[in-house]
């Protein structure tokens, strides 16, 4: 008994992400939520708690951290919080929701930059750098395997 309370207790206590949270993210930004839910899973597992420090290559000096189930990238934390949406970069590992809206919003914002394609998805990871096509190539076809897993398993539609 006592295991299934704890467990019970874990399931209410830690954050968690539902098909809610991609369906008001797609909604609001015309963006497929079972794409943006293949971006959650490829860069975080689906797991709203994980960070990941992006070092330099050449001299292991961290560079940027990325936030939770969307991997938001520290280089918007500043904007973020002036603009009022978190309050630290805490908010983005502790409410997985406004993570994925955030995410959401970042990948419409290279949208408009460099129009819906798989590379300008691409860019959501690897930036818009000209010497990172092949990075932003390689992303959009990991991501474009678990969309079409995805599909496949729950609207049962095959590419």
């Amino acid at each position: 008994m006592l295991r299934l309370s704890a467990f019970l207790l874990l399931i209410l206590v830690c954050p968690r992400v539902d098909a809610f949270c991609f369906e008001s993210a797609g909604a609001k930004y015309h963006i497929d939520p079972l794409l943006v839910k293949a971006i959650a899973i490829g860069e975080s597992s689906l797991r709203s708690d994980v960070t990941n420090i992006n070092r330099d290559k050449k001299t292991g000096q961290a560079l940027s951290t990325d936030y939770g189930l969307m991997q938001v990238n520290s280089s918007h934390i500043a904007s973020l919080i002036a603009q009022g949406y978190i309050r630290s970069s805490q908010d983005l590992l502790n409410r997985p929701c406004l993570n994925v809206q955030i995410g959401t919003w970042i990948l419409a914002k290279h949208f408009q930059v460099c129009g819906i394609s798989w590379n300008c998805l691409g860019s959501y990871n690897a930036g818009f750098r000209k010497d990172r096509h092949e990075t932003r190539e390689s992303y959009a076809n990991r991501i474009y395997a678990i969309y079409r897993r995805l599909l496949l398993n729950e609207r049962g539609i095959k590419l």
